[in-house]
């Protein structure tokens, strides 16, 4: 067991690793400022999301740090019995879309580029489904 697994309880596990999420998305990974793997879990059923984090004035300890802005990924943990199954099915679908969202929103409009975006996918019998928040 790596340290890492060790700030999870025992019946949650991450469903990606980072190798998967480099390996799916090469290039675009340099435009990704975070990638977090969180201990809490998602009352939604979340497994990963991404998030655009729009550039904000930086004055007088408000806005956002032109370090952050860009992508954040977070991993969710799930239940360690669904490990598997929502990793084979998050490589296979969620992560080309991850992708395809981060192109994108490489290539929006500034009107889209300004404001902080969010999507989020989840594993559930096999299927991912997704869900935006702008």
């Amino acid at each position: 067991m790596t340290s890492r697994n060790r700030r999870l309880p025992q019946n949650r596990a991450w469903p990606l690793t980072a190798s998967d999420i480099n390996e799916v998305l090469g290039d675009n990974m340099s435009h990704v400022s975070d990638l977090r793997f969180l201990t809490g879990h998602s009352d939604e059923g979340y497994a990963i999301g991404i998030e655009w984090v729009a550039a904000q004035s930086f004055n007088y300890g408000r806005g956002t740090h032109p370090d952050a802005v860009g992508f954040r990924i977070d991993v969710i943990p799930v239940a360690t019995a669904d490990r598997a199954d929502a990793r084979a099915a998050l490589r296979t679908h969620a992560l080309p879309q991850l992708d395809e969202w981060i192109n994108g929103a490489l290539t929006a409009d500034e009107t889209w580029r300004s404001g902080s975006h969010r999507r989020y996918w989840r594993c559930v019998d096999g299927r991912v489904t997704h869900h935006d928040e702008a």
